[in-house]
C-alpha cells in the first residue's frame, strides 16, 4: 500500500517501538503532524524546540530507550542544536526529526531554510537529509540503530516537505548494513588478560566509573569487581548511581568539586580501572600530575577515548558490561596462581581502603538547616529514591555531593556541555517516561529562567514534578569564580529582583511556595512533595554560599581546598 512520506515516517516510528515524542509544529513539518493525528504515538507539545530536545534527552536517560524530538525547519531546527549538543557530549541516544523546505527550494535561501544537516555535523553522531521518499524507512531504521548502539548519541533526520508529501510503498528493511560502522561490544581477550594481570597484582586499586556504566546497565558488574577486589569506587557526575552511595566502597565524586577521599584515591592509587569514563578536565585537574603512581586500565566502547586526555597503559575496548564480565571471569581463572601473594595483597588493600574510608567519614558535614548540603540531605530523606533533574551551577554540584544516589538512571544533569535550562524539560521527559515515579527538579534562579516557558508543558499535561529553586539572587557559580579568581569584581553575575517565582508558577496554574526561614524549609518541602500535582518551591539562600570542596583551575587534585579561607589563586 502506498503512503505519503509523512505517514511512512509515522509507520517507521511505530515499527521502531516509539511510544512518545516531544515537539513543536511549523510550516515545513505540517504533513508529519497531519499524519500524527492517525497514530497512537503520544506527542508532548513543548513551548520551545530546545525544550523538546532536552525532554527527549531526559526521557532517554531514564528509560534507556531512544528519545525522539521534532521541529520544523529554520529556527525550529536551529533551536534544537543546544539540546543535541548536550546529548552528544553525554552520549545520550536521541533522534531528531526536522522539517525542511522542499527539495526544489534547497540552497535558494528559501523562507525558513537552514542547512541543519551542516550545522549539526559537530554535535550529532550522524545526520541525514532525505531527498527521496523511497529512502525514508531505511533512513529511520539506520538513524535509530546508530543512535542506540556503540557509543550512543544523537542523530538528526532532515526531511524536506516535498518528500513528506511524495508517495511510495512502505517497505521496512529487514536489516541494517552500514559499511564502516561495526561497533565493538566484546573485548579482545588479549586486552582482557593484560588488564586482569595488572588488576590482580594491585595493592591500592581504584575503580573510576563514568556514564558508560549507566548507559550499558553495568552497575552490577561494576560492584562485583569492586567487591572481589575490595577496591574503592569513585564515579563521575554522569556515573553517579552506578555505585550505591551507601556502599562502604563508594568514595563520592572526584575532580574539581570532588570529595577529598575520591581525589586522594586518584592521586595515590597504584592501579586505576577506568570504566566508561573519558578523563574529562573537570575530573583530572592538571593532567601532568594526574594519578602519578597509577597503571591505568581504560575500559571504553570508544577507541578514540583511549589516551586522548591521559596516558593509558592497558586499553580494553568494548561495552562496559561485556568487558567487566570478561575481566571477572579472567580473575576467577587466575585465582590460586598468585599463592605467594595471597595474604600480602588483601592486607595491603584493606589498609588502603581503611585510610580512604576514614577520609570519607571525617568529611565536613554542615548541619545548619539553611545550608544547601543540609537541605539536600533532608530532601533525600523525604523524597527517597526519586529521579532528580538538575540544571547547571552551584546547585548541580551540591546535588552531586550531598543527595546520594543508590541506583543508576536517577540523576539527570548536563555533564559535558553544562547546559543551563536543561533541568525543567529533562524532568518533563523523565516524568513522561516514568509516570509513576517521583521526579524532582533542583534548579537555580539563573538556570530556571532559561526554559521557564516549559511550566506550560508541565501544567497542560498535569505532570506532578516538584521544582526546588535555590534562589541566591545571582549566577552562583559565576559569582563564586569572580570572588575567588577575579578579585571580587562581580561583573553582571548579580541577578536580584524579579521574577517572583511563586507568581510565575501560579500564572501557569501551578502551586508555588516561597521559604526563607530555616525552620520552615523542611515542612515546606514536605508539603510540596505531598501535593498530588506539580509544585514549585522558591528557596531563598545566602548569596555568598560557595561550593566546597574545590580544586582551583590549573591545579592538581591534591591541591583541593575543603572550605573558605583562600580567596585568590590569580
Amino acid at each position: 500500500m502506498r503512503h505519503n512520506g509523512a505517514m511512512i515516517l509515522i509507520k517507521s516510528l511505530e515499527t521502531l517501538g516509539v511510544d512518545v515524542m516531544f515537539g513543536y509544529p511549523g510550516g515545513q513539518i505540517l504533513p508529519f503532524y497531519d499524519a500524527l493525528v492517525d497514530s497512537n504515538i503520544t506527542h508532548v507539545l513543548v513551548r520551545h524546540e530546545q525544550g523538546a530536545a532536552h525532554a527527549a534527552d531526559g526521557y532517554a536517560r531514564v528509560s534507556g530507550k531512544t528519545g525522539v524530538c521534532v521541529a520544523t525547519s529554520g529556527p525550529g531546527a536551529t533551536n534544537l542544536v543546544t539540546g543535541l549538543a548536550t546529548a552528544y557530549m553525554d552520549s545520550i541516544p536521541v533522534v531528531a526529526i526536522t522539517g525542511q523546505v522542499g527539495v526544489a527550494l534547497l540552497g535558494r535561501d528559501s523562507f525558513q531554510e537552514a542547512d541543519i544537516s551542516g550545522i549539526t555535523i559537530p554535535v550529532t553522531k550522524h545526520n541525514y537529509i532525505v531527498k527521496d521518499v523511497k529512502d525514508l524507512a531505511k533512513t529511520m531504521r539506520e538513524a535509530f540503530h546508530i543512535a542506540s548502539t556503540g557509543r550512543r548519541g544523537p542523530v538528526l533526520v532532515d526531511v524536506p516537505k516535498s518528500v513528506q508529501m511524495a508517495e511510495a510503498e512502505f517497505a521496512w528493511p529487514g536489516s541494517v548494513d552500514l559499511p564502516g560502522y561495526h561497533p565493538r561490544t566484546e573485548p579482545d581477550e588479549s586486552q582482557v588478560a593484560a588488564a586482569a594481570e595488572v588488576i590482580a597484582a594491585s595493592r591500592s586499586p581504584l575503580i573510576y566509573a563514568g556514564g558508560g556504566v549507566v548507559s550499558s546497565d553495568a552497575s552490577a558488574e561494576l560492584m562485583a569487581l569492586a567487591e572481589k577486589l575490595r577496591a574503592p569506587v569513585t564515579t563521575t557526575l554522569m556515573g553517579l548511581g552506578a555505585a550505591p552511595h551507601e556502599s562502604p566502597l563508594f568514595l563520592g565524586m572526584p575532580g574539581m568539586h570532588g570529595t577529598r577521599a575520591a581525589n586522594t584515591a586518584m592521586m595515590e592509587c597504584d592501579v586505576m580501572v577506568a570504566v566508561g569514563a573519558r578523563f574529562d578536565d573537570r575530573v583530572t585537574g592538571r593532567t601532568d600530575r594526574f594519578a602519578p603512581n597509577a597503571t591505568i586500565v581504560h575500559i571504553d566502547i570508544d577507541r578514540a577515548e583511549m589516551g586522548k586526555n591521559v596516558r593509558v597503559d592497558c586499553p580494553v575496548q568494548g561495552d562496559a558490561g561485556c568487558c567487566l564480565r570478561s575481566i571477572l571471569r579472567k580473575l576467577d581463572e587466575m585465582k590460586g596462581s598468585r599463592s605467594g601473594e595471597a595474604d600480602e595483597i588483601p592486607r595491603a588493600r584493606a589498609e588502603w581502603h581503611g585510610r580512604l574510608s576514614s577520609l570519607r567519614t571525617n568529611a565536613l558535614q554542615a548541619n545548619d538547616p539553611a545550608r544547601p548540603s543540609t537541605i539536600l540531605r533532608e530532601l533525600r530523606e523525604m523524597a527517597g529514591d526519586a529521579i532528580i533533574a538538575t540544571d547547571v551551577g552551584q546547585h548541580q554540584m551540591w546535588v552531586a555531593l550531598h543527595y546520594g544516589f543508590d541506583r543508576p538512571r536517577r540523576l539527570l544533569t548536563s555533564g559535558g556541555l553544562g547546559t543551563m535550562g536543561y533541568g525543567l524539560p529533562a524532568a518533563i521527559g523523565a516524568q513522561v517516561a516514568r509516570p509513576d515515579s517521583r521526579v524532582v527538579l533542583v534548579s537555580g534562579d539563573g538556570s530556571f529562567m532559561m526554559n521557564s516557558q516549559e511550566l506550560a508543558t508541565v501544567s497542560q499535561n498535569d505532570l506532578p514534578i516538584k521544582m526546588l529553586i535555590f534562589n541566591n539572587g545571582c549566577l552562583g557559580m559565576v559569582r563564586q569564580w569572580q570572588e575567588m579568581f577575579f578579585r571580587k569584581r562581580y561583573s553582571h553575575s548579580l541577578l536580584g529582583g524579579p521574577p517572583d517565582f511563586v507568581k510565575l508558577a501560579e500564572a501557569y496554574g501551578i502551586h508555588g511556595m516561597s521559604v526563607s526561614d530555616p525552620a520552615k524549609i523542611r515542612p515546606t518541602l514536605r508539603e510540596a512533595l505531598d501535593r498530588p500535582g506539580p509544585a514549585l518551591v522558591d528557596l531563598r539562600i545566602d548569596t555568598g554560599e560557595n561550593v566546597y570542596p574545590m580544586v582551583p583551575p590549573a591545579a592538581a587534585l591534591d591541591e583541593m581546598i575543603d572550605g573558605p579561607g583562600r580567596e585568590n589563586w590569580t
